[in-house]
């Protein structure tokens, strides 16, 4: 009973308390209409609550959001399928979905009268410049009976994720070195890509399955030889993302931190499309919980986007390298760095001597401490090389430094013009697309 007056409308009420007004003169002066008018009035509000009340568990909801998975700045349509699923009409239906402010402000839909079996789609878009992993929902249904007398909410349970990854910028192809990696004995140098199909030799031994003996090679040999059992080689990268809070400045999708997710991203993806097997590790190595185990490992770009999508920054100071020893795999490596620091040294040593040739993009932190000096910033940078570029390069890393006014894909431009001027000896650069330059 509680829950049916709680629903009435101040019109209800009205009619609840002018029934019982009517019903207490009807006694007092003994009218038998005056009775029966009082019993309609009284009656009235509480039969349409009841009903209303009734037919509350009734409406069903479905969402829908295309695609579930979105870029910065790029919208997503989200279907709200609405039906009233019994034989109790409805009369006005205000729908409000609850949606994080970053998405805009929550819309809201009114449905005028819905009857028996009755359905109806709504939909709207939404849009976002932070990145990030958003929930859609719940439903909130405000249902009002066709005389205006009940009014009831009602929250649906049913949420819907949404995943806003790093802005993606088309990146040109450039020289890499160390791309190819794999296994087995007598490695070819600048092997990229295979299939199991690939067969080496080597001689027979003594308890040798003679089924794997390689007829033709050993046609050619003039003795018996066997088939290695090698893994398939393909092109491998180690990309690294500098995330540690003392590392970056700014605030919002101007920081340091999102320019250096966004770099990530456009080269996950760069890599990935041209075959690349890609590896993204943090500043907090392993124990990053929005990674896997070793870190995120994949082959599709979106796995990595989304592991960017929710990647928060790391309080730590240092930079954990623990990941070099544990899931060492050669192959490519590039590194997102943010502002470095002398006792960054250490990990950045072990990292050269643990990868190759390391790659890096180096944030020029910062410029981004204070934007009004951006006037200024290209004209005290435009001699001399960035201290963290100098860092880098004695260490024997292959670096460039970027600054908010340079595009993800001018510094990526710019750290291939640095591969094509330090090359290493007797090492042939691979193109991103696995090609000779």
């Amino acid at each position: 009973m509680r829950a049916l007056v709680s629903a009435l409308t101040t019109r209800g009420r009205a009619f609840v308390s002018a029934g019982v007004t009517a019903l207490l003169c009807a006694l007092a002066v003994g009218l038998d209409d005056l009775v029966r008018v009082g019993v309609l009035l009284l009656s009235l509000p509480l039969v349409s609550a009841a009903l209303t009340t009734r037919g509350r568990h009734q409406l069903g909801l479905s969402r829908t959001v295309t695609p579930p998975r979105i870029e910065v700045g790029q919208a997503a349509q989200v279907r709200l399928a609405l039906s009233n699923e019994g034989r109790t009409p409805t009369g006005l239906l205000l729908l409000e979905e609850e949606v994080p402010a970053s998405l805009g402000a929550r819309p809201r839909f009114v449905v005028d009268r819905m009857g028996s079996r009755w359905h109806r789609t709504v939909t709207y878009d939404v849009t976002s410049e932070l990145r990030g992993r958003y929930q859609l929902g719940p439903v909130r249904v405000r249902v009002d009976d066709p005389m205006g007398l009940v009014r009831l909410d009602r929250a649906f349970h049913s949420t819907t994720n949404l995943v806003v990854t790093p802005q993606v910028v088309t990146l040109p192809p450039i020289p890499l070195v160390g791309a190819t990696s794999g296994s087995g004995d007598n490695r070819p140098r600048d092997f990229v890509g295979g299939s199991p199909e690939d067969v080496t030799v080597r001689e027979y031994r003594h308890g040798d399955d003679l089924r794997r003996v390689h007829w033709r090679s050993s046609a050619h040999a003039g003795d018996l030889m066997v088939r290695r059992e090698e893994q398939p080689w393909q092109a491998r990268a180690t990309l690294f993302l500098d995330n540690r809070t003392p590392a970056h400045r700014g605030s919002g999708p101007q920081s340091s931190l999102e320019y250096a997710v966004s770099a990530a991203a456009s080269v996950a993806v760069h890599l990935t499309r041209r075959g690349f097997h890609v590896r993204l590790v943090t500043a907090a190595g392993s124990t990053d919980a929005q990674l896997h185990e070793h870190g995120a490992v994949s082959a599709d770009a979106g796995a990595l986007l989304e592991s960017l999508a929710v990647l928060q920054p790391a309080t730590r100071v240092d930079i954990d390298t623990s990941w070099i020893g544990e899931a060492a795999q050669g192959g490519l490596f590039v590194a997102i760095l943010g502002e470095t620091f002398p006792r960054d040294r250490v990990a950045l040593t072990r990292m050269r001597h643990g990868v190759g040739t390391p790659l890096a993009i180096s944030l020029d932190v910062p410029t981004w401490a204070d934007r009004r000096r951006e006037a200024a910033a290209p004209a005290a940078t435009s001699g001399a090389p960035a201290p963290s570029v100098v860092l880098l390069t004695s260490l024997g890393w292959r670096a460039v430094s970027a600054t908010p006014e340079d595009s993800v894909a001018t510094a990526w431009q710019r750290l291939g013009l640095t591969v094509r001027r330090g090359r290493d000896v007797g090492a042939e650069p691979l193109t991103a697309s696995g090609a000779r330059p």
